[in-house]
C-alpha cells in the first residue's frame, strides 16, 4: 500500500480515521460516514503517533504496512469473531492475544502471546478444551469463551510464560554445542542503508554478521545468515527462513542513522507490546547483548525497548535486533568504519549468547567473558 501521511486524502485514510475513532483516539463516531473526501490533518497524525507508541512501532505518524496490519487487529476483541488455526491464513488480531493471555494464565502452553494464531496456540487451545470436557476441536467459540471467561487465573508466581521459557533455558545446557543461530545482517542489495563515504550499512553489518559467524561456529553452533550481500529478503522471508531452521535464537544487526545530530549510541529492541506480552527470553538476550558491546566499547547506553516490528514478532523463537550505533554521528562513525571495534561486538554478541545459556551462579560479570581469539 501507498504510505499515508500528512496531506493524503482518499477512501485509506478515511479507513485509518474510522479505527482511530473506535480506539477513542480520535474525536466522533466510528460509525458515521467519511466526508467526501478525508483528510490526513494534524489530529489524524498526532492519533497515528500515538497509537504506534502504544503498539510498540516505530513512531513516525505516518501509516504504512505494518501500522495498517496493527491498526486492523486493533479492531478486533474477544467473542467479535470465531477463532481457528488456517496454517495458510493464520488469524492475527487483540482477540487472539487475549485468548493467549487466558490460555498462559490458566497454565496452557500457547506460544508466545504475539496475536498470531499459530500451532502452538491450537495446541494449547484443545488442551484446555480436553481438560474442561469440551470438544477438542481447536475452535473458539462461545463454548469456550464462557469456558474461559469463568475461570479464574489458575498460575501463580510470576508470568506463566517467563516460568516456562526459564525452565527450558535450564533444562536445554549451557553449551553452544548443536545451537542454531540466525543472524539477519539488515538492508541488503539494493536498499544499502546509510552511506558514510563509500562504506554502506549494509556491507558494515554484513562484514559483522560474518565476523560473528566465524565466533558462534568455533563454539559450535550451527550459525546462518538470512541474505548475503547482494539481496534484501523482506522481513517475512527473515523470519519464515529463521523458523525453518527451526533456530534457537535470531539476532537481528542494523546501525542507524538520524537527523539529529545527538543520535548515537546502542540500542537493543525485543518483542513486547508494552502492556505485558513480551518474549522474555529475548527481553534477557536483548539486555545481554546491549551491556556487553557497551562494556566492551565504551559506547553511549541507550537502553532496551519492547518493540513489536514483525522482525521480532513473527520468529518463533527469542528475537532481538541491536543497533550498534549511529553512523550518522561522527563518533559512532568513526568506530563502526574501524575492523577492531567490529571485532570487539562480535566478541560481545558470542559472550552474551553464552551467558543466555549459563545457570545463574556459572554467569560471570558483564565484560569479563574471554573468547577464543579470531580474526
Amino acid at each position: 500500500m501507498d504510505v499515508l501521511r500528512l496531506g493524503s486524502t482518499g477512501p485509506a485514510v478515511a479507513e485509518v480515521q474510522s479505527v482511530l475513532r473506535s480506539l477513542d483516539l480520535l474525536p466522533g463516531d466510528p460509525a458515521q460516514p467519511a466526508g467526501p473526501v478525508a483528510d490526513y490533518d494534524t489530529a489524524t497524525e498526532l492519533a497515528v503517533r500515538h497509537f504506534q507508541q502504544v503498539r510498540g512501532l516505530s513512531v513516525d505518524g505516518r501509516v504504512g504496512d505494518e501500522t495498517y496490519r496493527a491498526l486492523n487487529e486493533a479492531r478486533w476483541s474477544l467473542g467479535d469473531r470465531l477463532l481457528r488455526f488456517d496454517p495458510e491464513h493464520p488469524a492475527r488480531g487483540d482477540d487472539v492475544r487475549r485468548l493467549q493471555e487466558l490460555l498462559l494464565e490458566l497454565g496452557y502452553d500457547a506460544g508466545p502471546a504475539d496475536g498470531i494464531l499459530g500451532p502452538d496456540t491450537e495446541n494449547g487451545l484443545r488442551g484446555f478444551q480436553r481438560d474442561y470436557g469440551l470438544t477438542p476441536d481447536g475452535t473458539c467459540g462461545p463454548a469456550t469463551l464462557r469456558a474461559l471467561k469463568q475461570l479464574g487465573r489458575r498460575v501463580t508466581g510470576g508470568r506463566p510464560q517467563l516460568l516456562r521459557q526459564s525452565a527450558s533455558m535450564v533444562e536445554s545446557g549451557s553449551h553452544l554445542i548443536g545451537r542454531v543461530i540466525v543472524i539477519d545482517p539488515g538492508h541488503g542489495g539494493e536498499d544499502t542503508g546509510y552511506t558514510a563515504g563509500e562504506t554502506t550499512e549494509s556491507d558494515l553489518v554484513f562484514d559483522l554478521a560474518s565476523r560473528i559467524e566465524g565466533r558462534l561456529a568455533a563454539a559450535g553452533a550451527t550459525v546462518y545468515l538470512t541474505r548475503g550481500r547482494t539481496v534484501d529478503p523482506t522481513a517475512e522471508d527473515r523470519t519464515a527462513f529463521a523458523n525453518q531452521a527451526r533456530a534457537d535464537l535470531f539476532l537481528s544487526l542494523h546501525m542507524e542513522a538520524h537527523g539529529s545530530a545527538h543520535a548515537r549510541g546502542v540500542a537493543s529492541y525485543y518483542y513486547g507490546t508494552g502492556s505485558g506480552a513480551s518474549s522474555t527470553v529475548g527481553e534477557q538476550f536483548a539486555n545481554l547483548v546491549r551491556r556487553e558491546v557497551i562494556a566492551r566499547t565504551g559506547m553511549l547506553d541507550c537502553g532496551s525497548h519492547p518493540k513489536t516490528w514483525d522482525i521480532l514478532r513473527m520468529t518463533r523463537m527469542p528475537a532481538v535486533r541491536v543497533d550498534c550505533g549511529y553512523l550518522s554521528h561522527p563518533v559512532d562513525r568513526l568506530l563502526l568504519l574501524d575492523a577492531r571495534l567490529r571485532s570487539t561486538i562480535a566478541q560481545a554478541v558470542v559472550a552474551a549468547v553464552q551467558r543466555l545459556f549459563l545457570p545463574a551462579e556459572a554467569d560471570p560479570p558483564t565484560g569479563t567473558f574471554l573468547l577464543p581469539a579470531r580474526g
